[in-house]
């Protein structure tokens, strides 16, 4: 049985995680369908951005805590389960398309890891958002790599140790989100955005989002030397030449790259 479906159009990969009944929870079975729903859209050449979404009234409430509890004690069953969730959060911030989470409900756990780990995040206003493994005696540490790098770490130090769920305010206070609308405008909010980012030049959109998560990890000489040679090899594709060329002309510009959105 499916449990992650994957559409595309117009540029625009969709990956939604369907289990409704379990608040889109995320078993073994689950995370799996995830990377290959994200490898799917990496090796898609039509693809330029992509849409995270859960469906139902529920982004993502984190792990299956009943797959969980019965696989516990499975040798290599807490292994695999954690090296596949690491692996999928890698993937997410390697992809060299943009990935946007459509966030309604609550995402919580490793569900507020996923959205920690989108580049950019839109919720309902209504949502709410949490770490709560402190609860249950199981601390959320590897959503805890997301939360640090995005959120200040007192913040981030608030959601971990507390446990309790935050509003969908608070979460954009945090930083954990970009933007807060109705529930009823979340679609069309998502979407404006995933449109506009899907018009730009796709070298120039790769290479800013690899070189972003990059120049993060390293100090500040080191950052300013690699982000300026990567300007230098970005200034030599066709679409800066054809950008710059149609900025100064106050024309619309063709990417090179324009055939494969058709």
């Amino acid at each position: 049985m499916n449990t992650v479906s994957y559409t595309s159009s117009g540029g625009i990969a969709r990956i939604t995680i369907d289990k409704p009944a379990s608040r889109n929870s995320l078993s073994l079975e689950t995370l799996r369908e995830l990377q290959a729903a994200f490898e799917q859209a990496e090796s898609d050449a039509k693809t330029r951005v992509v849409i995270l979404a859960g469906n139902g009234p529920a982004f993502c409430a984190g792990h299956d805590l009943k797959e969980i509890r019965t696989h516990a004690q499975t040798r290599d069953y807490a292994k695999t389960l954690f090296e596949a969730c690491a692996k999928l959060m890698l993937t997410i911030t390697q992809l060299s398309k943009p990935v946007i989470a459509r966030v309604q409900g609550i995402a919580t756990a490793a569900g507020a890891q996923l959205v920690a780990t989108a580049d950019l995040a839109v919720a309902a206003d209504n949502a709410r958002f949490g770490t709560p493994g402190v609860n249950i005696g199981l601390f959320c540490s590897t959503p805890m790599v997301a939360l640090s790098r995005n959120l200040s770490r007192k913040h981030a130090l608030e959601m971990l140790l507390l446990g309790d769920l935050i509003s969908a305010e608070d979460a954009l206070r945090f930083g954990l989100v970009n933007r807060l609308v109705p529930e009823a405008e979340l679609d069309a909010a998502v979407d404006e955005i995933a449109q506009k980012i899907a018009s730009k030049s796709f070298v120039a959109v790769k290479t800013g989002k690899r070189a972003f998560y990059k120049q993060l990890e390293l100090g500040l000489e080191d950052a300013y030397a690699y982000t300026a040679s990567v300007m230098e090899d970005n200034l030599k594709s066709a679409d800066a030449c054809e950008g710059i060329c149609a900025f100064i002309e106050k024309r619309v510009p063709v990417w090179a790259n324009e055939e494969n959105k058709k």
